[in-house]
């Protein structure tokens, strides 16, 4: 067993990419359906498979024509042209009809709009059969109002590059390129775990000194958007026996192949935490990280007999201690391998006094808006509804023991915690 580590904020983030990076980028890829793929992570280059436009078309409502025969008087009309339709060849001399989005004929080289043309509308089928004429500017430029095929994306061009996370527009020029699925990185398969016998899932009765767990449904959510399929393996039992035979069994279930199991809880300094009673002689690391909340901390590979080796974190058990650690350790590492959206970093004026305890990282909640911030409840890391009520966090250096109001306060701006 080794001693337990103290680390900065830095040295364990470091810590934590060190582990999980190589897990993440071997996670491998999969096809997704374009309905199913909206914010998943583009696996590989994706090179344009045909050009777009496919062909040159028209970019509004008038009439093809070839500028040669501009300014030698009327012309004949000849039989329109609609989008979705194949277009005839454009006979010398004469002007065709047509409509947005239709390709351009053979032989037209610039379109002309019918606002512009004399008289300024388009005939009837029957006025076009009766040798219909009309009269176009003496002059335009070759290619006016046409697309051009290729002029958005050329053949084999690059469209997106791995790592893209998929949103709307990026969904959208997918299938105007007429893919049905595209390649995306493997969502990391994460095992989540709470211990306790305090805890109760919600929706059970409470018995003497039990509370509701939060955790599970708080990380779950985390993880899910951060782009991981979880699975729960519920709040293992705090008897070491019972916690080792409880987490084998999940780790076996199924062919499930986990990159990374996640605990809360169980890794402080009491008689029963169990996580750390029983993984510290099994790969993971035990200590603390100069950061409030949050600063017990566990990592490593885990090494079960009987368990293929994985990743695990453990994070403290107290609500807002758990999400703060996941916030400062766990996501940047999943937005770097995943092509999620990172945290925003920012300074806001405080509206009141904070203070802080030296030599460690404070991370209070907070509620920013048009360049202030507020705190929000206190330093307790117990405090869900004031987590609930964040939209950022405020972050006190190790070295500032208090910050008056009316300073400028480094924010990590959190939103909804998506």
């Amino acid at each position: 067993m080794r001693p337990p580590f103290r680390r900065s904020v830095r040295e364990h983030l470091e810590a934590i990419e060190d582990l999980l990076a190589p897990v993440l980028r071997d996670a491998g890829s999969e096809p997704s359906e374009l309905v199913q793929a909206l914010g998943r992570t583009l696996a590989h280059d994706l090179l344009a498979p045909r050009a777009l436009p496919p062909w040159d078309n028209s970019q509004m409502d008038g009439y093809a024509v070839h500028t040669g025969d501009l300014g030698s008087g009327a012309l004949r009309v000849v039989a329109p042209i609609a989008a979705g339709q194949a277009a005839a060849a454009l006979v010398r001399g004469t002007a065709a009809p047509i409509m947005t989005g239709a390709p351009m004929p053979e032989g037209a080289n610039t379109v002309i709009p019918v606002e512009a043309a004399n008289p300024d509308r388009f005939p009837t089928v029957a006025e076009v059969a009766d040798g219909f004429t009309v009269v176009l500017p003496d002059s335009s430029p070759v290619g006016n109002y046409v697309r051009a095929r290729g002029s958005d994306i050329a053949e084999g061009a690059l469209v997106l590059e791995a790592g893209t996370r998929l949103g709307p527009t990026a969904l959208g020029i997918v299938a105007g390129l007429g893919l049905a699925e595209v390649q995306v990185q493997s969502r990391p398969r994460v095992l989540l775990l709470s211990t306790g016998d305090e805890l109760v899932a919600p929706g059970g009765e409470l018995g003497p000194g039990q509370i509701h767990d939060a955790n599970t449904t708080l990380l779950h959510a985390a993880l899910t958007g951060a782009g991981c399929q979880v699975a729960v393996a519920g709040v293992l039992d705090d008897s070491p026996e019972q916690f080792t035979t409880s987490l084998r069994a999940a780790l076996m279930a199924g062919d499930r192949n986990y990159h990374l199991v996640l605990s809360s809880g169980g890794i402080s300094k009491g008689a029963f935490d169990v996580v750390k009673a029983v993984l510290s002689t099994h790969g993971i690391d035990f200590g603390s990280v100069a950061m409030q909340p949050g600063g017990p901390q566990g990592s490593g590979t885990l090494a079960l007999p009987g368990c293929s080796p994985v990743a695990f974190i453990a994070l403290p058990g107290n609500p807002v201690s758990a999400y703060v650690s996941f916030e400062m350790f766990i996501r940047p590492v999943l937005a770097m391998a995943l092509g999620l959206p990172e945290r925003v970093l920012a300074t806001a004026t405080l509206t009141e006094d904070l203070d802080s305890v030296p030599g460690k990282l404070q991370v209070r909640r907070g509620s920013y808006a048009h360049g202030t911030v507020a705190p929000v409840g206190g330093a307790s890391s117990h405090l869900l509804a004031a987590l609930a009520a964040s939209n950022a966090f405020i972050l006190l250096d190790e070295e500032t023991t208090t910050l008056p109001a009316g300073s400028r306060a480094d924010i990590m701006i959190i939103g909804d915690g998506s």
